[in-house]
């Protein structure tokens, strides 16, 4: 595949201000921040938002940052109470960004090389769009290989949507991880205002209200991706989901609309699939395949069961092949099996989402 964009024949890129807000996260900025500042493009900035950091982040980026061309920072001592603490922390960062135009990751999230910055940048071409929504995959680990397999998948599974829907001319969201937009956008749409005290939602419900057809476009380049290192609990990566779920109810109508068809037919397709194609194959042993075409309920059957497994095949198809476009997220033959345990999860997830519990424990932003 051909990279993404060359920075060298595109001298009049316009400026970005790479914007990376850090709780306490002194290691994956020692790590994140040199990758950074050697991305191959001709002007640039990245600003590290310090929210109240006490494992000695402060330190750091005061005796490091000087060494680094591209990198400055901002502290943040106290919460303030209108708004969520990462609100507050990335709507300063836009406010003092140098450069018109901001890209956000996350402190723990690493570029996929030097010429991430450029290919996300590169696709800003056409004047009329205002944001590109690029790809934070996670890395394949060892350990809770269960888990891991299933988190990686869940990410593939909501690109592919948030993807597909944009580019149909339908934006929702976005992730954080990886996300440019210009900045004057931001200041006109009054930043977070109307979801300034929801916990989450700086990526996801900001797109959903300022995605158009006409001012989004997607990356889907390997070199402008961001890989990151998934939870290593199913505790702490249902605590993160809820957080994501719960969010999901501020989105636009026909959002949620388009959304929860296909989460109620990706749950009832596996409810019941499985159970008909075993009942139909029961049927065709015991009576013989003539005499359950020849029957109506044979036929309903068979019927049933041909639209479950033309499904099956057809998903898996496509997701595998988005799979292998998408840096193999997951290995195509895992993708039925992930897909099951999926949808039992959104089943149970959904449930504990909505029901009302009386004491809520409070939701961290990250």
């Amino acid at each position: 595949m051909p990279p993404a964009v060359k920075p060298a024949d595109n001298p009049d890129l316009p400026g970005v201000t790479i914007i990376v807000c850090a709780w306490n996260e002194l290691d994956n900025l020692r790590a994140l921040l040199p990758l950074l500042d050697q991305q191959i493009y001709p002007n640039f900035e990245v600003l590290v938002m310090d929210d109240r950091s006490s494992d000695g982040t402060k330190e750091f980026l005061e005796r490091s940052a000087g060494a680094f061309r591209h990198v400055r920072f901002i502290r943040i001592d106290r919460e303030h109470e209108h708004v969520t603490p990462k609100k507050y922390a990335l709507t300063i960062g836009i406010r003092q960004a140098t450069h018109d135009i901001v890209l956000l990751t996350d402190a723990d999230c690493r570029p996929a090389g030097d010429s991430w910055l450029a290919g996300m940048a590169g696709r800003l071409a056409n004047p009329r769009v205002q944001i590109v929504l690029g790809f934070g995959p996670y890395l394949r680990h060892p350990d809770n290989r269960w888990l891991n397999r299933l988190i990686r998948y869940e990410t593939l599974y909501t690109a592919v949507q948030y993807f597909s829907l944009a580019l149909a001319g339908i934006p929702y969201m976005g992730v954080g991880r990886n996300l440019l937009y210009r900045r004057q956008l931001f200041l006109n749409n009054k930043g977070f205002y109307t979801h300034i005290r929801v916990m989450g939602g700086d990526d996801d419900l900001f797109i959903n209200e300022v995605a158009t057809s006409r001012n989004t476009t997607v990356s889907l380049h390997p070199e402008t991706f961001t890989w990151s290192s998934p939870k290593e609990t199913f505790a702490a990566w249902r605590h993160q989901k809820r957080r994501h779920l719960s969010v999901g109810k501020h989105y636009r109508t026909r959002n949620k609309l388009w959304l929860g068809v296909l989460s109620v037919t990706h749950i009832l397709s596996w409810m019941t699939g499985p159970v008909v194609v075993a009942l139909t194959s029961a049927r065709v042993l015991t009576e013989g395949f003539p005499a359950l075409v020849t029957h109506p309920q044979g036929q309903l059957l068979l019927a049933v069961s041909g639209l479950f497994l033309f499904r099956l095949l057809a998903f898996w198809g496509v997701v595998g092949r988005i799979s292998y476009r998408l840096g193999r997220t997951v290995h195509w033959a895992g993708i039925p099996v992930m897909d099951l345990v999926l949808s039992i999860y959104y089943a149970v997830m959904g449930f504990v989402t909505l029901r009302p519990r009386r004491n809520r424990h409070r939701m961290t932003w990250r």
